[in-house]
């Protein structure tokens, strides 16, 4: 919601930021020392969530019960209803924008069920660079506090051989739809991602307190996102410019939320 506002405090105070989260944690390690000018892209992986192979009507009716039913992380429900619907892997793409400073183009992400790679770097050579790990949040927070120094955690060394194969397929944003929603916004920047979060949450939330089951969420995201695209329809539709105030992204963040309130009364 804020990234632009992070990178002005940035390039002010010639600070750098350290990601915690594992794919952004990733991404900065494999850029790290390498040539900016040569990236061709930057590659999000995501494990698929529980409904990876589910069909499209299974996913629209699934349940708050079988959406928390992550894999391979062990996450809190925001999150992980937020992965089985892969919208968490959306906001990851908007928010790679943002540390990163590259263009949408460049951006993109692969589903890796093992969720062992997280995260690649292709350069213009044809090579790739990828960090890989068992899935502990241990190891990207300790990058982070003692970057560029390493430090010894209780995370289980890495043994590929334990694995046998690691396998990697498109997304399918027709199946799981938040991620072609979070793409589109971040396509249009401006106000736009801040309106997706927002409904977001709203319709998480929602979802959670048993309004709808699964199929609703991107139903309330689009809803809102779709009010905001004309002109005249308040704060959400001032402009494509970047926010410049936090009492702006603020007042678009509530009048989001209060639409996707408004749109998840009209679908209970």
């Amino acid at each position: 919601a804020a990234g632009g506002l992070v990178r002005q405090a940035l390039d002010q105070s010639g600070g750098q930021l350290s990601p915690v989260a594992s794919g952004h944690a990733a991404l900065f390690q494999a850029l790290w020392g390498q040539d900016r000018s040569a990236i061709t892209q930057l590659i999000l992986t995501a494990s698929g969530g529980p409904f990876r192979s589910w069909s499209k009507a299974e996913i629209e009716a699934a349940t708050a019960a079988q959406a928390l039913k992550h894999p391979n992380w062990d996450m809190g429900a925001k999150v992980t209803i937020d992965s089985a619907s892969m919208m968490n892997k959306g906001l990851e793409l908007i928010e790679a924008q943002q540390i990163f400073d590259v263009d949408h183009e460049r951006l993109d992400v692969i589903v890796h069920p093992q969720s062992v790679v997280h995260s690649l770097v292709a350069y213009n050579d044809g090579g790739q660079i990828a960090q890989l790990g068992v899935p502990d949040m241990q190891t990207p927070i300790a990058a982070a506090l003692r970057w560029p120094r390493r430090t010894r955690t209780p995370v289980p060394p890495l043994d590929l051989a334990q694995y046998g194969s690691l396998t990697f397929e498109p997304p399918d944003r027709e199946r799981f739809p938040c991620l072609a929603l979070a793409e589109a916004a971040l396509r249009e920047g401006g106000a736009v991602p801040i309106m997706l979060n927002a409904a977001n949450e709203v319709a998480v939330g929602a979802f959670l307190d048993g309004a709808f089951t699964f199929g609703g969420i991107p139903r309330v995201v689009e809803a809102v996102l779709s009010q905001g695209s004309g002109a005249g329809q308040g704060l959400a539709a001032s402009g494509k410019g970047a926010p410049r105030s936090l009492e702006e992204i603020t007042a678009i963040d509530a009048e989001s939320r209060a639409r996707a309130h408004d749109i998840v009364a009209e679908i209970t």
